[in-house]
């Protein structure tokens, strides 16, 4: 599963800021040990037969159940069933059906068997049912906000602005919503299912499509068979109106499932799909073991996306046009992400979710791995210094293991350090055992536990058995231990013996030993050094230098996940720009400019020198740092500015670019802000809107009615906001609805956006508008993993909810009649509930 953390402007700023927020410790839980779901029944094979009750929202089904006992004798099958009514239950011999005893209670379905069976022994139960995902009990959590299991969409088609679709969602636990089965990740079967639906509809399913039949009544009956092994909750169905456009790798159907309006982006979106099969084949020496794969997209889906085997459901923000896309396809990490867990997660799977990174951490990296090969490695490392670094800034995650016996509950593990810091680990890993001995481990294990279970161990064996070494000292503090390195160094140097001493210092509590790159900078140039840090508080290399070294640089390359510690001056960080080879040490010494005086020439010259890297992320940041309001900044970088504001070949500069020259209020750039209206590119519509929002507000009001601001940067929302809410811009209030979610945060650190945050979160409370409301609700609850366990945090966000509930109620009293506005209070409701 892609869950999609939430890297708001403002998160990050306020819980690191000088807000105080009292901190609570939740360490101190009593919380039982997690242990692998003990196995009694060995599923085989599952068949179903469904069809669709709309009105309802409920699904008929029966149901045949292969299974044995797993190793001990038993007369007795318990399947998980949630909110269901059972009608029938019966043994099943050669379609001969025998009634059988059963108790149905807290969503536990016990069934006495006909006899005693041994081990082997197989038995088919059919059991006849239906399955009500309104009226399952078990909730939600930050990380996948719904647990129904089956979804109906629009279902009785009163939304005209929204599809009618069914999709299923079943991690962590909630495809027995749907079907009676063991809902557990140590569950493997096979699988088929007949789904009846109305002809205007297509199916996607697990597997392949082996038949489809023409029913009375405008019917079809379509027939998936899945016949490889595979766990429940990976089981999907997905049923609406969609266009089906069709691609191969190699022989293999490649099918993307896309909402008619996005019909011609389709190839935009999904293309590159059959190369990441393709890499990722070679890359794991372990060809794509599956009979199809298709892609589908869901609306108001519970998280990110999910790699139901074969069959990914995506959110519908994959659902992307021209604009967004020349920019960047933002879902193409998700993608590739979805597509490795077809290796990592369907056919090996995680034993437990307690080692649920075994799946998501290989997931994560994958994102790296496929940057890297398509885009190059400083794509790579870019993404992944962005991933790692919302680890390394969110304190709650530091007591946390990677692999973790000890949670509340199974989806608290769906978070930053299963998935981006276990992604960073793997790199670490990588780079330790090089790329020959890394990736022939990866195939190791994939060949010994395909279509099974494994954990952590088994993991380590592998890399061990490929390379020969042992990594018990890596996995005890990385994967069995929680936190990171915390770092900092002092230097001392020696002029008779022409060294330098370096002090490296661990502040945690519990020491790491890992290998560090340090370059020591001698008369301008960087000299790499590889030691090894032992697990200790202190430690000191010393190495030769001339004289005072310019600079010392730890953890130079950006392999190590830690935090690092260090001041440099503008000199410093001119030296690190310069003579770095790695990106995330070019990217630190921009980033060090921030406090720094921006007359300085040192600063000057570093930002003249980042504009034009030939890394687009460098470029863009450098243009973000840039002030030509300064005279000093301007006379040396004007002119360079102009040239990308036009000129560079990524439209994300081009937009950084006129955003550094709206800075100017210069009227003589109105001509390159009139130009940028006309751009295919968001992001150039809206730094250019902002341009001309800066010169003459009143204009821009018209062509802010006019620009698609879907997938706009926080800070260009940040910039328009004001004016969306005090021109009342309806057309704009959902697309302001994720920043102003966050207003009470916004006022600590900006009072003056913090009250026109308020004033647009008040307006879209005080009105009938669904979109804008369920943005609202839905970025606060993907939030809520990411903000400190603090009750003041908890509580201010309840009772914003509160007022904005209050001010909806109000609103439905205005206008009873109104088809839209109740979901707005359930969706205000549930995230009030999320937060208590």
């Amino acid at each position: 599963m892609k869950k999609i953390f939430i890297a708001a402007l403002f998160l990050g700023a306020i819980f690191n800021s000088n807000v105080a927020f009292a901190q609570t410790e939740t360490s101190g839980r009593n919380v039982p040990y997690r242990a692998t779901h003990t196995k009694t029944t060995e599923l085989k094979h599952t068949k179903l037969k469904v069809n669709f009750d709309y009105q309802k929202e409920q699904m008929n089904g029966e149901e045949w159940l292969t299974a044995s006992p797993f190793f001990y004798a038993t007369n007795e099958l318990v399947l998980d069933a949630k909110g269901m009514l059972i009608h029938e239950v019966a043994l099943d011999k050669n379609g001969s059906k025998s009634p059988l005893k059963f108790d149905y209670k807290n969503d536990e379905l016990k069934i006495t068997l006909d006899k005693t069976y041994q081990k082997n022994q197989d038995y088919t139960v059919y059991i006849k049912y239906t399955a009500r995902p309104n009226e399952v009990k078990q909730e939600g959590s930050a990380a996948i906000s719904d647990a129904k299991g089956l979804y109906f969409i629009n279902a009785q088609g009163k939304d005209p602005d929204k599809p009618t679709q069914i999709w299923t969602q079943g991690e962590t636990e909630s495809s027995s919503a749907w079907f009676p089965t063991i809902d557990k990740s140590n569950q493997k079967t096979t699988q088929e299912i007949y789904m009846t639906v109305p002809d205007k509809y297509v199916t996607l399913s697990n597997g392949i499509l082996k038949d489809s039949q023409k029913e009375s009544g405008n019917l079809r009956t379509d027939h998936w068979v899945m016949d490889k092994r595979h766990s429940t909750y990976l089981f999907f169905m997905g049923v609406g109106e969609y266009a089906i456009v069709k691609d191969k790798w190699r022989n293999i159907p490649v099918d993307y499932y896309i909402e008619k309006e996005y019909e011609p982006y389709a190839k935009q979106i999904y293309g590159n799909t059959p190369e990441m099969i393709e890499f990722f084949s070679k890359k794991l020496g372990y060809d794509y073991p599956w009979a199809k794969y298709a892609q589908i997209s869901g609306r108001d889906y519970v998280s990110g996306a999910m790699e139901n085997t074969t069959a990914t459901l995506h959110g519908s923000d994959i659902l992307q046009k021209p604009g967004q896309l020349i920019d960047e396809n933002k879902w193409e990490d998700t993608i590739a992400h979805e597509l490795f867990h077809h290796w990592f997660g369907d056919l090996v799977t995680a034993e437990s979710w307690s080692n649920l990174t075994v799946n998501e951490s290989f997931a994560n990296y994958s994102e790296y791995l496929w940057n890297e090969y398509k885009y190059g490695k400083d794509q790579a490392d870019y993404h992944q210094m962005e991933d790692v670094g919302h680890y390394i800034h969110n304190p709650g995650d530091f007591k946390k293991d990677l692999v973790r016996f000890d949670y509340a509950s199974r989806e608290d593990v769906f978070d930053l350090v299963t998935y981006q810091k276990g992604g960073g680990i793997l790199h670490m890993l990588r780079n330790y055992l090089g790329d020959d001995a890394f990736f022939a481990g990866i195939t190791e294990f994939l060949k010994t536990y395909e279509y099974q279970n494994a954990e952590a161990h088994q993991l380590r064996l592998a890399f061990e058995k490929v390379s020969g070494k042992d990594l018990n000292w890596f996995f005890n503090q990385w994967y069995f231990g929680s936190g990171h390195p915390k770092l900092n160094y002092t230097s001392t140097y020696e002029p008779v013996k022409k060294q330098v001493t370096v002090v490296i210092n661990q502040s945690q509590d519990q020491p790491f030993e890992f290998p560090l790159a340090i370059d020591v900078y001698d008369n301008g140039k960087p000299k790499r050094f590889n030691v090894w840090v032992d697990a200790k508080a202190k430690n000191s290399f010393t190495f030769d230098s001339s004289k005072t070294p310019d600079l010392i640089n730890i953890n130079a390359d950006g392999i190590l996940v830690a935090d690092v510690t260090d001041s440099k001056t503008p000199e410093q960080n001119l030296f690190q720009f310069t003579g770095s080879k790695e990106l995330k040490s070019k990217y630190a010494a921009l980033e060090g400019l921030e406090k720094a005086d921006a007359k300085s020439p040192a600063v000057i010259k570093l930002l003249a020198a980042a504009i034009k890297d030939p890394y687009f992320r460098i470029r863009e940041k450098a243009l973000e740092q840039i002030d030509l309001s300064n005279a000093d900044q301007a006379k040396a970088l004007t002119s360079e500015v102009e040239k990308l504001a036009s000129n560079d070949p990524k439209t994300l500069v081009q937009a950084a670019a006129i955003t550094a020259l709206t800075k100017t209020k210069n009227a003589k750039y109105s001509s390159i802000y009139e130009k940028g209206l006309t751009a295919v590119s968001n992001a150039v519509k809206g730094a250019s809107l902002s341009g001309i929002a800066e010169l003459d507000p009143s204009k821009a009001v018209t062509a802010i009615e006019n620009i698609d601001l879907n997938g706009a940067s926080d800070d260009l929302i940040s910039k328009l906001l004001p004016l969306i809410v005090s021109k009342k811009i309806e057309k704009q209030m959902p697309a302001i609805g994720t920043t102003v979610a966050f207003y009470p945060f916004i006022k600590f650190q900006d009072p003056t956006l913090g009250k026109s945050a308020e004033e647009g979160y008040n307006w879209i409370m005080s009105s009938d508008n669904l979109k804008a409301t369920e943005k609202v609700t839905k970025v606060l609850q993907q939030a809520k993993s990411q903000m400190p366990d603090n009750p003041q945090v908890k509580m201010m966000i309840v009772q914003m909810l509160k007022d904005g509930l209050a001010k909806k109620m109000e609103v439905l009293k205005a206008n009873p009649k109104s088809a839209t506005i109740n979901q707005q209070i359930d969706a205000i409701n549930k995230a009030i509930e999320a937060f208590k």
